[in-house]
């Protein structure tokens, strides 16, 4: 039982599992105005990546052998979290009778679908910039370190998923909504507390976006209130603080968790650091001056794209009011989402290896929005400018 070798038959189903992933990104590429060429590459790209970790977890070790053994238990029961993980794992190893490589797969596919939606994301927000912010935006979207973790069995595939779904419904709420609703469930499923967080997000874009009428605000917004209320408890039983807990409850959670996976070499004592430094860690440690290894400087020079899009887009706010044609999308959601997400996860995570998975939960949605303002439009008018390819301008 939970043998990470494949048979024959094994082998044959998995892939079949690539080409059926292949096919279910093709027949999406509409929902995101993706070409069918951009989609099938952006799909054997992850896939690549997910044959390299599938190779890497086999022998170093890692969580998804967890859940993949664990999967063969006959008494497993669903919960949030790793719960949701080992069950929706079992359904493909007993039911469908998929081996290790066969399951990651299957969990690529996911993590491929949420790659395809951050680039469908980056492409609308950068058709109307220069040459070389369009080309950036490609080569942040073939950054190995995005297609790493999203594209191995466990948490991460799913919660990229949900990511990159959330972030292209943003863009356009009122006809994408149904996305956003897959998305909380889907990181509900995965991650109760990111869930909850969403909800946050939801519900006060509706209250501090401009050009909402009043009575819209107070409809949607208390009803995205009211669905953050019900996942937030949800989020902090999970979390182990517990659904009654109060604010000295949290704050004794988070210094608890601040001393947590203080082994091995990413291990970061943040317990002294303020907030604003426990950021920086977080999202843009290691640096190159700290990089040791091949794996330490592949993150590094993804940290130093990071860092160059926060200093540009930070300078860019200062300097100029955003242009009007890109207050349409529900920005405030965004920024509210990624800044509680990062100041959490930050205040609560003490392992550099840690945050480089955990981040890119909420780094795509930044990504996004810094560099929707750097730079400037190549036209004088929104207007003036040749449509995507299966875009509706």
């Amino acid at each position: 039982m939970g043998d990470l070798g494949s048979s024959a038959i094994q082998l044959v189903s998995s892939l079949f599992v690539f080409i059926l992933g292949a096919i279910i990104c093709l027949a999406l590429r509409r929902v995101f105005c993706c070409p069918s060429s951009r989609a099938l590459l952006i799909y054997c790209w992850h896939s690549l990546f997910s044959i390299v970790t599938y190779l890497y977890i086999t022998n170093f070790g890692g969580d998804a052998i967890a859940y993949f053994r664990y999967s063969f238990s006959t008494d497993l029961q669903f919960s949030f979290g790793t719960g949701g993980i080992r069950f929706i794992t079992s359904f493909l190893t007993q039911g469908l009778n998929l081996s290790f490589l066969g399951c990651f797969l299957v969990f690529q596919i996911f993590g491929a679908i949420g790659l395809i939606a951050f680039d469908a994301a980056l492409r609308e927000v950068t058709w109307h910039k220069t040459r070389s912010l369009r080309l950036l935006a490609t080569v942040i979207v073939f950054l190995p370190s995005v297609s790493f973790w999203s594209s191995a069995l466990g948490k991460d595939a799913l919660s990229f998923f949900s990511m990159g779904l959330a972030l292209w419904a943003a863009l356009s709420l009122k006809s994408r909504w149904f996305l956003l609703a897959v998305s909380m469930l889907v990181m509900l499923i995965v991650r109760p507390h990111m869930a909850g967080l969403l909800g946050i997000g939801l519900a006060g874009s509706f209250v501090f976006q401009k050009g909402i009428p009043l009575p819209q605000r107070v409809v949607f917004g208390s009803c995205a209130l009211a669905a953050a209320v019900a996942l937030v408890p949800i989020g902090l039983s999970y979390a182990g603080v517990g659904g009654e807990a109060d604010a000295s409850d949290v704050m004794e959670y988070i210094e608890g968790r601040q001393g947590h996976n203080l082994k091995g070499g990413g291990a970061v004592d943040i317990s002294s650091m303020s907030p604003p430094v426990q950021m920086f860690t977080y999202l843009f440690r290691p640096t190159l001056i700290e990089a040791r290894n091949l794996f330490s400087l592949a993150a590094a020079l993804d940290n130093t794209i990071l860092l160059f899009l926060f200093v540009a887009g930070g300078w860019a706010l200062v300097k100029k009011p955003l242009p009007p044609h890109l207050l349409a999308h529900n920005r405030m959601f965004l920024w509210i989402y990624s800044f509680c997400a990062w100041l959490i996860l930050a205040m609560t995570t003490a392992n550099l290896g840690i945050a480089l998975r955990q981040k890119w939960m909420f780094t795509p949605m930044l990504i996004f929005l810094l560099i929707s303002v750097i730079g400037r439009s190549r036209y004088p008018a929104e207007s003036d400018a040749p449509p995507i390819e299966g875009s509706n301008r």
